[in-house]
């Protein structure tokens, strides 16, 4: 079988469960924690793991995987170089969706929403938590900038390296984090006959109201 019919044949019909409107908690965040613990005791590897989507200043879209670092009413929050792509993407346009995809658990968690940048005192608590290589790594490492080779990198993490030995190693200028306030929460269920289940939550004022949608 070539790939081309290999990957028009590969499905998955899900069964695992479903998911009513009675099962739905009174609020976004109840529910995804909800769904969070799920996922981790499922034994997921990394839970935490989601896809962030931006776009550029003309219109180009882009995503990548970041990890969740923390998260409360007021949002998801992950960190980053804010001079890598993304960065310059949310610098122009805030608006970004986050994507959980808990494919074990025939699951996803969709969210779009605006990205606010984190206070230097939220930054700063959260590097000081960091193994001392990442640390070191968020120094040597300009995120999303071309490098002639691995060489580089290398030569750069041993300067960073020596440069920091002996001292604690400061939050670097470009280095800072981003919480995600969302306007809409989708928990997607897959369901038999690809007749998934999608719940979804959307900002109403200082409330949320939820509708179902069609697969």
């Amino acid at each position: 079988m070539d790939l081309a019919a290999e990957l028009a044949a590969a499905r998955e019909n899900y069964t695992r469960s479903g998911l009513h409107e009675d099962d739905l908690a009174s609020d976004p965040f109840l529910m995804f924690e909800r769904w969070y613990a799920e996922a981790r005791d499922a034994g997921i590897v990394e839970p935490n793991a989601m896809v962030v989507s931006t776009v550029s200043v003309d219109g180009a879209p882009s995503s990548r995987t970041v990890l969740l670092k923390g998260f409360s009413t007021e949002g998801f929050t992950f960190f980053t170089n804010t001079a890598s792509r993304k960065g310059s993407d949310l610098e122009h346009n805030p608006r970004c969706a986050v994507l959980f995809p808990w494919h074990p658990l025939e699951r996803q968690v969709r969210i779009d929403g605006l990205a606010h940048e984190l206070s230097s005192e939220a930054v700063e608590a959260y590097f000081s938590q960091r193994p001392r290589g990442s640390q070191l790594g968020a120094h040597a490492s300009h995120q999303s900038r071309v490098v002639a080779g691995r060489e580089e990198l290398e030569e750069a993490y041993v300067r960073i390296e020596a440069q920091f030995e002996g001292r604690p190693v400061p939050v670097p200028e470009e280095w800072g984090g981003y919480r995600v306030e969302p306007e809409r929460v989708e928990f997607w269920q897959g369901r038999p006959g690809r007749m998934h289940d999608r719940l979804v939550y959307l900002r109403d004022g200082d409330k949320w109201r939820t509708e179902r949608l069609a697969p």
